[in-house]
């Protein structure tokens, strides 16, 4: 008995820096801290949203929100069956989906990956327009300059890649942020903590200050009806579409379970983190564009300074008060908002990567971790990717993009709660969401795909397609991991969570269920697309 109690000790110690690996530092208020980063994504795309969608954007937002909150509790069960695995959803989920087929399994996690990266590019892009704009005169010199290096009208009008000032500024912070998550999870939590003080005021502010005022106008939700004028095909189709695009921001906190690897007591901390995370932003993307629509109405949200995210900070800061000290302090904590949602998208997508190299899906050099228990090379990879998207002039279809493999992760994962029931139910289980609930998920998982194959094309001719082949690239990637780097074979560590011994053929209970869901699955977006094509 003694000897067992050790051996479960040996488990939850922390990792000497010798090993370099992920270190047991914090518990469900650090991953709640660094998660807390997820609300401020609200200022990513309620401008567009609002302009697209028009009068109903705010359901658009409680709506995804709700759907959020209910599918996180599929992710709060699988992700307490791994108590030593990092990377989130995407990587628990992978594990159902991998005895069924070896191709799912890395789609699952890339999608994930691709969809949480680009908020490096986008939030900073952002932030770096706020300080421009705060700096210098809109028609300075350097709002207005810019080398273009590439046209890219034939996949998007109006597309190119280009340098300019906000891709410089934004760099800079990318690399200043970089600097912070050098140091491990514990330092990145601490920061974290105190930048969600001071940047979740003014979104708290934003939401509740307007109410009371009287700000707030019932004439700017009427009349309920999409931007098109009626509820025909054209306007379910823009209303799916903000569906869509939300989900991108609403469903984020499930980031909170990319720690368990780092928790010091991952059996409570997972679920814990996961839940208080979700509350939180519960609140945020109801009340936030509840107030924004009530006081800016439809006419104010699309503006241009609105929609494209330069003049949201500058719109939000007037509806808490007037003078230039207010407004000016309003950009600052909002700039710190986009901030901390760039450090929790970079805490968690480098995870990812890292978790899916260790586990044989991506190249080797991203399971490195350094000293302080980072994941310096799968960071370094995130850094370099989001240099390249910065260059990019339309942030919002960068968005739209990977949002397509957002979706695709949450079909694979939110099916991998029954798959898991069926395949794992021997194994103890921290926490267990209500068999109801996991069905309801599934039936979420299928809506989603829904919200791609209608709305995803609202956002730029060819987003769909431009996702789909993105998506499709981890195949190769995949490939030359698995078969030519290992042979064929997954490493020790990725067995043992099949619960299989080397040589041992793995049990596949649901039979051909998984199959016939990916087959359901694609009817389902096809079907969906054609309907407004």
């Amino acid at each position: 008995m003694a000897a067992v109690e050790l051996s479960k000790a040996k488990v939850f110690e922390e990792p000497t820096t010798e090993k370099h690996e992920l270190h047991r530092s914090i518990n469900w208020t650090g991953a709640f801290w660094v998660a807390s980063g997820v609300p401020a994504l609200v200022l990513f795309s309620i401008g567009g949203i609002a302009a697209t969608i028009g009068a109903p954007s705010w359901l658009v937002w409680t709506l995804s929100v709700i759907m959020g909150f209910l599918q996180s509790f599929t992710y709060a069960e699988i992700a307490g069956l791994f108590p030593n695995k990092s990377g989130g959803a995407s990587v628990y989920g992978a594990i159902a989906w991998v005895r069924y087929n070896k191709f799912v399994a890395p789609l699952s996690t890339w999608c994930n990956w691709y969809a949480w990266s680009p908020v490096l590019s986008i939030g900073t892009g952002i932030a770096a327009g706020y300080i421009l704009k705060a700096l210098f005169p809109a028609k300075s010199i350097i709002n207005s300059w810019q080398i273009t290096l590439l046209d890219l009208n034939w996949l998007k009008e109006g597309l190119s890649l280009r340098i300019n000032a906000t891709f410089i500024i934004a760099a800079i912070l990318l690399l200043c942020i970089f600097s912070a998550q050098h140091y491990g999870i514990l330092r990145a939590a601490r920061i974290q903590m105190i930048m969600a003080v001071a940047s979740l005021l003014p979104l708290i502010l934003i939401g509740v200050v307007p109410l009371f005022t009287g700000d707030v106008l019932k004439s700017n939700f009427l009349p309920f009806a999409p931007i098109s004028g009626a509820w025909n095909l054209e306007g379910w189709t823009l209303f799916f579409g903000g569906m869509f695009i939300a989900a991108w921001s609403t469903y984020g906190f499930e980031t909170a379970v990319c720690y368990t690897r780092e928790f010091k007591n991952p059996e409570t901390d997972t679920y814990k983190a996961i839940l208080y995370s979700g509350l939180l932003c519960m609140f945020v993307f109801i009340i936030v564009p509840l107030s924004f629509q009530g006081v800016l109405g439809v006419k104010g949200m699309v503006e241009q300074g609105i929609v494209d995210g330069s003049g949201v900070a500058q719109a939000m800061a007037g509806m808490v008060g007037s003078g230039a000290f207010i407004s000016g302090l309003m950009v600052i904590m909002l700039i710190l908002a986009l901030l901390l949602a760039i450090m929790t998208s970079m805490a968690g997508s480098a995870r990812t990567l890292y978790q899916a190299s260790v586990d044989g899906w991506l190249p080797k050099y991203l399971s490195k971790v350094n000293k302080h228990g980072a994941p310096t090379n799968a960071m370094w990879t995130d850094l370099t990717f989001n240099l390249i998207l910065l260059l990019m002039s339309d942030y919002l279809f960068v968005l739209a993009i990977s949002n397509c493999g957002y979706i695709i992760f949450n079909f694979l994962n939110l099916n991998s709660g029954w798959i898991h029931r069926i395949d794992n139910a021997h194994v103890k289980r921290p926490w267990s969401a209500p068999t109801w609930l996991i069905g309801v998920n599934t039936v979420l998982a299928f809506l989603n795909l829904v919200f791609m194959g209608v709305g995803a094309n609202v956002w730029g001719k060819g987003t769909l397609l431009s996702g789909l082949v993105f998506a499709a690239l981890i195949i190769p990637v995949f490939m030359y991991r698995h078969f030519v780097t290992d042979g064929g074979r997954y490493p020790d560590a990725m067995l043992e969570d099949l619960q299989m011994e080397k040589g041992q053929p793995m049990e596949k209970r649901a039979g051909m269920l998984p199959h016939l869901t990916l087959v359901a699955g694609i009817i389902v977006l096809v079907v969906s697309n054609l309907l407004v094509s």
